[in-house]
Order: C-alpha cells, then structure tokens, then sequence
C-alpha cells in the first residue's frame, strides 16, 4: 500500500463480501481489537485478499482518521477487494448484525415499565462503566505517548484540557478537541513553515458548529461521534453524555449508562451505542438516523479518500493535527469516569462499580466479561429487593 494511485481490486463476489463481512459483525464482541483480528484472518491469512503489510498500512492510515477506525478498516477492506459496492455492502453488512441487536435492546430497557429484572441487569452494568471508561483511556495513553511528534510536555498538556473537558465542560468537549488540534497544526507551521497542515485545519474548524431542537440535535450529535471521535470508540462518551441528559432530556442518567454498557456487548462498532441515544430520542426511526449519521462520513472517507488513504500516514497537517486532538480525547474518555462515577444513585452500585475496578486492573478481564458480571449482580440486587435507581 504505496504511493497515491492506490486502485480497488475487485475480484471478490459481492455476495462473498456480504455474507464474510456479516459474519464479522454478528461475531466482532469485543471491540476494535476482536475486529481487526477478524479482518485479519479473512483477508490476509485466509484468503490472502490482502498482503500483510498493506493491511497494516490501512490500520494505521484509518487509526489517523476521526471516527471508528475497524469500521473504516472493514470498510476500506471491502473496497480494496470489491470496489465501490464492496465498500456499501461490506460495510453495511459489518454494521447492522450489531445495528439490530442494539436497538432491540434498547427498546427493552428503555422501556416505560421495564421488568425488574431489567432494571437491575442495566443498573449493575452501567455501574461498571466509569471503571471500564477509565480503562480504556489508560489503555489508549503508552501507544499515543510514544508515536507523539510533539514535545510530551504538550502532550500532557492536551490531556490536562481534554481530561478537564470530560470531567466538567459537556457539549464544549468537541471544541476542545478541535482546539487542541489546531493549536498542534498551528504549532506545526510554525516550527517547519505553511505546508500541507494549511488545507486540513479549516476541514476540521468548520465542523465546529452547533445545531439545537428536535432531530437536527440529534443529527449534530450524531455527526460529533462520527465525524469528530478521535482516540477510540470511549470518546463518544464524553461527545454524547452532556446533550443526551443534561441538555436535551433525552434520558436520565442511569439510561445513558445503560446505553454505553449495551454499546459494549453487542457485536460490530461501540459507535453504534449511538443508536441506543437515538432511540430515546425518537424511537426507531430515530436510532436509524442517528447511526447513518454516525456511520456515513466512514464510508465518505474510505470512498473518496481510498485511493490515498496511505499518504495518510506521511501527512504532516494530519499527524499534527491528530497529535492534539488524540491525547485530548483521551484525556476526555478518562475524565468523564469522574461524572459517570458521581452519576451512580444507590449504595450498591459503588460496590459494583469497585469490583468491576478490581476485575479490570487485577484480574485483567475483559470488558464483555466485567459488564456482564455487573449486570448479573445487578439482577441477583433487584431481586432481593436492593432499591434502583
């Protein structure tokens, strides 16, 4: 994967790509790193669609893209081997396996007399998320540490704002991050003079615009986690948390937990939890909107920019601009543990929410693994009588 005239090759069968690609997401639990393996083992090991190092020339060059970046992976996978169409249908097929379970429990456990035992599997499980936020921050900091083109004391200095943002600023949590990465453009021109950084910081400045009321909110949230997430798929939690509780009212507190926690352990992207906001938003009709938004400028940056993704990775202005705005977002993803620990409502939950601690950090579980225990404690507490929240 060199140079920029980089072609899709397309010898693979559509119906091929569909039902391999499908496959993917009705099996990916666990994240970007269980999907990576996935699309590893079909199109380089497998089949040999892919050589080696070409597939991991595009997990870095989609690792420098704002979004999910195994949903970009999946995507450009399917370009590679099948063209255009490869990429729709490959991607789709990735995405909605994950897409259809989500929704359908979201309509479970937002619903307005939940079962009992419901509300308890989605109080002890979303009292697990803040450990299992702070984790996946912590896990995103010795890769961006040590890949930084920046000085480390910025780096730390990006962080600090973005851990500040997360913990404390809501819907301002994207500016910080636009902010961030600009200054890092901007700190970039001026150490080696105008270059490439000048045509891709006004891409990123002119996303910064706000949109209020009914479902273009929703679309603005939605184009925040899909167009703006940069350091991983726990960044949407800081993007989204502010707008769906605190300003528009879409869900309470303890839903959006949930929320995170069914993003978790469903299969495919942990964007799609964006669905389940879309849902409380608007029913059906608003999770679909809210996850083709979220998932439209993926296939919009594989389907333009295919052909040089690769000069990606040698792109000073967006590197730089990356080496702000990633360690920012990772500074958000740890500081929003802090509200979405003080969130918690019943005594119980704290305990949950220290166990889930302990199976992540000692133990070193999983996090389908933990979220599953806490939802299983949480249903043996709602059965005994423990209050929920």
């Amino acid at each position: 994967m060199t140079g920029d005239d980089l072609e899709p090759l397309p010898r693979v069968p559509l119906r091929q790509v569909l039902l391999q690609w499908a496959r993917i997401g009705c099996i990916g639990f666990g994240g970007p790193p269980t999907h990576i393996a996935l699309l590893r083992e079909l199109c380089v090991q497998r089949r040999q669609w892919l050589s080696p190092s070409e597939f991991e020339d595009a997990i870095a060059a989609c690792n420098l893209l704002p979004g999910p970046a195994s949903t970009q992976l999946a995507i450009f996978c399917g370009w590679r081997v099948a063209g255009a169409r490869g990429a729709l249908v490959g991607g789709a097929a990735f995405i909605v396996p994950g897409l259809v379970v989500i929704i359908a429990l979201a309509s479970l456990f937002l619903a307005a007399s939940p079962p009992t035992w419901v509300l308890g599997a989605g109080a002890g499980a979303g009292a697990a998320v803040p450990a299992i936020a702070l984790s996946a921050g912590l896990a995103l900091v010795p890769a961006s540490w040590h890949r930084a083109i920046a000085p480390h004391w910025r780096w730390i200095g990006y962080a600090v704002l973005g851990a500040i943002a997360g913990a404390a600023t809501g819907p301002f949590v994207v500016l910080v991050l636009l902010s961030c990465g600009a200054v890092e453009v901007a700190c970039l021109r001026m150490e080696r003079g105008p270059g490439p950084a000048r045509s891709f910081l006004p891409l990123a400045a002119g996303t910064a615009t706000a949109a209020t009321g009914g479902l273009l909110a929703l679309s603005w949230v939605a184009l925040k986690v899909g167009a703006l997430s940069y350091g991983g798929g726990f960044v949407i939690i800081p993007l989204m948390r502010s707008d769906a509780v605190h300003h528009y009212h879409w869900m309470t507190s303890s839903q959006f937990l949930d929320a995170v926690a069914l993003g978790q352990i469903t299969p495919g992207p942990v964007v799609q939890t964006v669905a389940v906001v879309g849902y409380a938003a608007a029913g059906v009709g608003g999770a679909l909107l809210a996850a083709l938004i979220a998932f439209s400028p993926s296939f919009v940056f594989v389907l333009v920019g295919g052909p040089h993704l690769a000069s990606l990775r040698g792109n000073p202005g967006v590197r730089s601009f990356l080496g702000g705005a990633g360690p920012a977002a990772i500074g958000a993803i740890v500081g929003v543990a802090i509200p979405l620990a003080v969130s918690l409502d019943e005594w119980w939950q704290f305990l949950v929410l220290a166990l889930a601690a302990l199976l992540l950090f000692v133990a070193r579980r999983g996090v389908v693994v933990v979220i599953l225990f806490a939802a299983a404690v949480g249903i043996v507490a709602a059965e005994v009588g423990a209050p929920l929240p």
